[in-house]
């Protein structure tokens, strides 16, 4: 599952958060996740059931304790004007229950972000398998949690996904 350019619009516009992400999905299950950031030269890996890692270095999500003391992040969906799943509402929930909401344009980064603890958890309700694959593996390798917003397990063919340290995971 390849997603050669995650933030697209993101590098149309010279920001610098975009990568380029790789999974290996056997049996519906993915195996092996890699998220390449070029912009600060980071290669992000995982492999199930031997952990995660930021450039050889194991990586562990954050100790962040509550909701109220965290860093999240979120993406919308490209028609957000369309839909009613736009995640307007989940973001003004967040904002005044958390320390801050960041919107960086890459659930790939995010996700890696999550797995290293730069971000205390990530959300977002439409997103494509090539978002997600490897990042949703790199988080749980990383000892964190992934489900849909609602708890359930994730389907990778239409994902909904909420990414955390585990801690902060029911708030």
């Amino acid at each position: 599952i390849i997603d050669p350019l995650d933030g697209t619009t993101n590098y149309a516009h010279g920001m610098p958060f975009f990568a380029v992400s790789i999974a290996l999905e056997l049996d519906g299950a993915v195996q092996v996740g890699v998220v390449f950031d070029p912009n600060r030269d980071e290669c992000f890996t995982a492999v199930r059931g031997e952990g995660a890692f930021l450039d050889g270095q194991r990586l562990r999500v954050s100790e962040t304790p509550t909701l109220d003391e965290s860093l999240l992040s979120t993406g919308y969906p490209y028609d957000i004007r369309k839909r009613r799943d736009n995640n307007l509402a989940e973001h003004a929930a967040f904002m005044v229950r958390c320390r801050s909401v960041r919107e960086m344009g890459s659930a790939a980064i995010n996700l890696a972000f999550v797995a290293a603890g730069r971000l205390d958890a990530f959300w977002e309700l439409v997103l494509g398998p090539w978002d997600v694959a490897a990042g949703c593996l790199m988080v749980e390798e990383a000892g964190g949690r992934v489900t849909t917003p609602e708890g359930g397990p994730v389907n990778i063919d239409k994902p909904s996904v909420l990414a955390s340290n585990g801690r902060v995971h029911e708030e």
